[in-house]
């Protein structure tokens, strides 16, 4: 079955597709990525092989699988910033360190997963919780319980297919065979590919607190990942409205998406890049309106739709702020919709 999607706020549109593939049989989950303070370079799956959009991300050109530790603690997930230090703030949620990649993922670490899905890896039932909180069952559900994990149900939506991965030219940044978009953020990618490839990698999709803690600095409450400073229109702090490689603001293809990194001067409070723009992140959560204060929860009971955040580079300032939320059905796959993964501490 397929639907059309209409999304004038965002300015896509897309059609999307509820198939499901034939199951495969599943095999053990990738290893565990082992994380050491301050920065985890360790070789997680999708970096073993060096190379283009694997080992070479940023100013550093440093492996593409940096990342950085978020101490924990408490912040407000709704607020406001009146631009004179006066705020609304709303919603409190604690969060427990954790580790959120420096990066987003490239086309050439998502490549790295299509090969082991071609040869028949899907996650095991259960894996991909956030292991490290409540004694390993992870993180507390808003209707009580824990974090179920990977559903097998899923598998068959776990079809990173070239004719899905390109599902809108002239913005999507997947080739069949390798080329000069390794280093490119990957789009294209339904909420089930996106938690998988970070169970294959050995995290976990980050829940929308752990995200949004990452991208408001924490109890800093930050206006944008970076600051207060108006992002403009030079690329230097976040790839959006059409504004790279240029500053022209004109969508044309492609070119409007940065390679990742590119916006050095964008880093969050513990150093994470891309934050805001250049592709929309997947988020673990179902949507739903924020009930009550948060500990290491996330809202897992079943919905339409699932969260990402983020922004892209066709969106406007209001969408790179941490507090916005957007979603979409989890089987949804557009141009300028990628992801980034978070580890134990």
């Amino acid at each position: 079955m397929r639907f059309r999607w209409r999304v004038g706020l965002l300015g896509l549109s897309a059609t999307f597709a509820c198939e499901r593939q034939p199951a495969i049989q599943a095999k053990a989950p990738g290893a565990a990525l082992v994380l050491s303070s301050p920065a985890a370079t360790a070789e997680a799956p999708s970096c073993q092989p060096g190379g283009p959009g694997l080992s070479d991300c940023g100013p550093a050109r440093e492996s593409c699988c940096v990342s950085e530790a978020a101490q924990g603690g408490t912040y407000y997930r709704t607020y406001r910033d009146d631009g004179h230090g006066a705020m609304d703030l709303a919603d409190p949620a604690t969060v427990s360190g954790f580790r959120l990649d420096k990066y987003l993922v490239t086309v050439g670490r998502f490549r790295q997963f299509v090969r082991a899905w071609k040869q028949g890896w899907l996650p095991a039932a259960g894996s991909g919780k956030h292991g490290h909180l409540h004694g390993g069952n992870g993180l507390s559900v808003a209707g009580g319980g824990y974090e179920p994990g990977w559903v097998a149900a899923d598998d068959g939506n776990v079809a990173p297919t070239d004719a899905n991965l390109v599902c809108k030219v002239p913005y999507s940044t997947w080739t069949s065979t390798a080329g000069t978009q390794e280093n490119l953020p990957i789009d294209c990618v339904n909420w089930q590919e996106a938690y998988a490839f970070c169970i294959w990698d050995g995290g976990f999709l980050p829940s929308e607190a752990e995200w949004e803690y990452a991208a408001a600095g924490g109890s800093e409450q930050r206006a944008y990942p970076w600051g207060p400073t108006h992002p403009g229109t030079g690329s230097q702090y976040a790839v959006y409205a059409c504004y790279y490689p240029s500053g022209a603001g004109t969508c044309k293809g492609l070119a409007n998406i940065a390679p990742v990194g590119t916006s050095a001067a964008g880093a969050g409070r513990w150093g994470q890049l891309d934050l805001a723009g250049d592709v929309w992140e997947w988020n673990l959560d179902w949507y739903a309106a924020y009930a009550g204060p948060s500990t290491d929860g996330a809202h897992l009971e079943a919905s339409l739709f699932r969260v990402f955040r983020g922004g892209n580079f066709n969106s406007g300032t209001s969408y790179l702020r941490p507090p916005y939320r957007f979603y979409y059905p989890p089987t949804f796959r557009e141009y300028g919709v990628g992801l980034r993964c978070a580890r134990g501490p």
